[in-house]
């Protein structure tokens, strides 16, 4: 089959220069029946297309092959078999021709399974006040002059594009709690759904389908501000899609160059103002002539009223050693010698300790407090790493000695 170019100069010569299909069977070379396929067809080039395809050595073998080839599709990565070692089986039960054909074969069955299982993604449309997205990020700062990884709570409106960004030290559930404060208080409301992840600090276990066994403490802060969970499919990323490109985003325009800050509180500060001039400033990808800010005023009316803080702290049962001491993540930390031989609860706050509480007597601890408080000795056993502002500088902790635990 004749090339395009060849193709173009016959017609060129024919309908241009007004030569003969004889004069151009000699100057090109080509068969006259070429040149008056050509030009009675009208088209610009020829592809040749086989229409049955002769297998005379796979056709008797290609149920087999089909199994094969389905069977390793259904394996594992680590344990899907190359197609030489495809081959040698097919060899192996009686198999006479070469490893090309079965390599060709594979290669069409697997565009025709591709073909059949393309995956196609519909845009997600949602009302006002319909649902928010929630994610998290790691990002490079320097806190003090300290290089310090943060993990960054990010929050979407999924109508409005709006987002809420916070630093925080750890992605543990105290953070996630007040990750969801912050944001409702400054959204001033919250939406009826929210999209997450599956991750460990709100599901406990992932059922059949959307079904997902939600942690006790998630599932009453839902209730709390009125929210109804959902999780993704896992791995599935493009169910909460807008998120995911907010992480990108905040990176490229709030985290580059690496932020300098004094601390979180600077640093969640400047975030916050810097949520609100990019929103200011960025158009709203659907209604191009309004600002994303301009559309998040418009939904806040359409959000759930916000309830207020929600007591977000996040409770370990512990038993007291004889030493007067019990642990919490890594650390010992000395408790009053009534609290011995009883249950014992550590409730974990983002930062923010509550001073009324139903049990007594409290024993708080807090990080940025190098010694406990004034009155209270600590035990000549406690080790010394306590929590420090350098690694968890937003941990606030309560000790409760109580008569029973509430689970």
């Amino acid at each position: 089959m004749k090339g395009v170019d060849t193709i173009a100069r016959v017609r060129r010569e024919f309908y241009v220069r007004g030569r003969s299909i004889k004069e151009i069977c000699r100057e090109l070379h080509v068969s006259r029946n070429t040149v008056r396929k050509i030009l009675r067809s009208g088209e610009t080039a020829f592809v040749y297309e086989r229409s049955v395809q002769p297998q005379p050595r796979i056709g008797p073998w290609r149920e087999e092959l089909d199994r094969l080839l389905a069977v390793n599709a259904a394996r594992s990565s680590r344990e899907r078999l190359t197609l030489i070692r495809v081959f040698e089986e097919l060899r192996g039960l009686g198999y006479e021709g070469g490893y090309d054909a079965v390599r060709r074969y594979a290669a069409g069955w697997q565009r025709e399974r591709a073909a059949a299982t393309a995956a196609a993604f519909v845009p997600l449309s949602f009302a006002p006040g319909e649902a928010y997205q929630f994610d998290w990020s790691h990002e490079v700062v320097l806190i003090a002059g300290v290089t310090v990884t943060v993990k960054v709570a990010q929050v979407r409106l999924c109508h409005s594009r709006m987002l809420f960004v916070r630093a925080y030290p750890r992605e543990s559930q105290e953070m996630v709690f007040d990750a969801h404060d912050r944001a409702f208080a400054f959204f001033k409301g919250a939406c009826t759904r929210g999209i997450y992840d599956n991750m460990k600090t709100a599901v406990d276990a992932i059922l059949v389908g959307k079904a997902r066994d939600y942690n006790r403490r998630f599932q009453q802060m839902c209730g709390h501000y009125l929210v109804e969970p959902v999780a993704c499919t896992p791995a599935s990323g493009w169910e909460k899609g807008q998120v995911e490109n907010q992480v990108g985003t905040v990176r490229q325009r709030f985290f580059s160059p690496r932020v300098r800050v004094r601390s979180y509180e600077e640093l969640n500060a400047w975030l916050v103002d810097r949520c609100i001039a990019w929103a200011k400033a960025q158009p709203h990808p659907e209604v191009r002539d309004s600002t994303i800010w301009a559309m998040f005023e418009a939904e806040r009316p359409s959000l759930v009223p916000y309830a207020g803080p929600f007591d977000g702290f996040h409770a370990t049962p512990v038993s007291p050693s004889k030493t007067c001491l019990v642990r919490f993540d890594n650390n010992k930390y000395s408790v009053m010698a009534s609290a011995v031989g009883r249950p014992v609860e550590i409730r974990a706050y983002a930062d923010r300790s509550v001073r009324n509480s139903v049990y007594s007597p409290p024993v708080r601890f807090q990080s940025d407090r190098p010694q406990p408080p004034s009155g209270e000795k600590r035990s000549s056993n406690v080790m010394a790493n306590w929590f420090t502002a350098a690694s968890h500088p937003l941990t606030v902790l309560e000790v409760f000695s109580c008569p029973r635990i509430a689970r």
